[in-house]
């Protein structure tokens, strides 16, 4: 496959306006739950509205993803794109950079596929369910020294300042780290507890469609190896971008995805961040258990191929349309888009 960054050949994409079929949206993999036992409460509903009693007790719809659509007039794909985000995040991610440039939202779009971007269980418009009552824990906000220094490797320990001008950033960082606070309001609370459910939820949308490739970042990676494990006959490809897990393929067996090609890609400064030295280890064993159980599987490690800087969101950093170029090569070449 060819990563070089600066080719413009193979994986141009069609720069002409949209030609749009269809735009919409849903929500899956929701059940309904009854709630007993709460003390009521009173509300006002706004301001110097009227106060009134409220009965928390009954049923609720809890676990349920929230799917946007965008739908081509003549798609050159016939297998939808799935863009599924990374944990504390949305599919904010996949629509428009920090920076304000077009995200891999529209670039799929123009390349010519059908592109479904979720917000997952308990994430935008997805919406939350009663804790402890339904999920078990109180949510996980994100700090941006956690994701300055730790997650994302903008900056090694200590870089990170509420002050701009004493922040320090990589050498040749890739994300445009002058727009961290724009980033940083894409961050929403996420729970430690609710993987059974979102797992759920993605099943049930891979399960509503004939066929799909399922492209991931992060947390969302082990979310997709698991629902290409359980339809592996609808899943045409899975791209995962930078996977913080993977199943255990002493629990997993890969064999059913032999006919599934993986492609997994991964930026700049991984060895100077804990967080990422203990979690590749489990990705790359089941990355090797594809591989032995025959499946098309390839591991892209940009800094190897002469792509240096780039952080964990890839899909936001400076060359983030090259980075996607490298995707839709690979997709081409398995003849899943003409």
């Amino acid at each position: 496959m060819n990563t070089n960054a600066g080719n413009t050949g193979m994986a141009s994409v069609d720069h002409a306006p949209l030609q749009v079929h269809e735009i919409g949206s849903f929500h899956v993999g929701g059940n309904i739950v009854s709630l007993s036992g709460m003390a009521p409460r009173m509300r006002v509903s706004t301001a110097r509205g009227a106060v009134h009693p409220i009965d928390p007790n009954g049923e609720m719809i809890v676990g349920q993803m929230y799917v946007q659509y965008v739908k081509l007039a003549s798609p050159r794909s016939e297998h939808p794109l799935l863009l599924w985000h990374g944990g504390g995040m949305t599919g904010v991610n996949w629509e428009t950079t920090p920076d304000g440039r077009a995200g891999w939202q529209m670039y799929f779009l123009k390349a010519g596929f059908d592109v479904f971007v979720s917000d997952a269980v308990e994430r935008g418009r997805a919406s939350w369910a009663p804790y402890p009552e339904v999920y078990s824990d109180a949510p996980y906000f994100r700090t941006a020294r956690e994701a300055w220094e730790e997650t994302f490797r903008f900056g090694p320990a200590g870089s990170w300042s509420v002050d701009p001008a004493q922040r320090h950033s990589h050498e040749g960082l890739r994300f445009p780290a002058a727009h961290m606070e724009a980033f940083m309001n894409q961050f929403v609370p996420r729970w430690g507890s609710n993987d059974v459910l979102t797992q759920h939820a993605y099943d049930a949308l891979v399960a509503r469609l004939d066929s799909s490739i399922i492209l991931t970042h992060s947390q969302g990676g082990n979310f997709g190896f698991k629902a290409s494990l359980r339809a592996p006959d609808r899943i045409r490809a899975v791209i995962s971008l930078e996977p913080s897990g993977a199943p255990d393929p002493d629990q997993y067996d890969p064999a059913p995805l032999r006919h599934v090609p993986h492609l997994f890609i991964w930026g700049d400064y991984l060895s100077q961040h804990s967080f990422w030295i203990n979690s590749i280890p489990n990705v790359r064993r089941w990355y090797e258990a594809l591989t032995a159980a025959g499946t098309d599987t390839e591991w892209v490690d940009l800094p190897a191929c002469g792509i240096v800087g780039n952080s964990h969101a890839l899909m936001a950093d400076d060359n983030s349309d090259a980075i996607a170029k490298i995707v839709l090569n690979w997709i081409r070449e398995r003849g899943l888009v003409s």
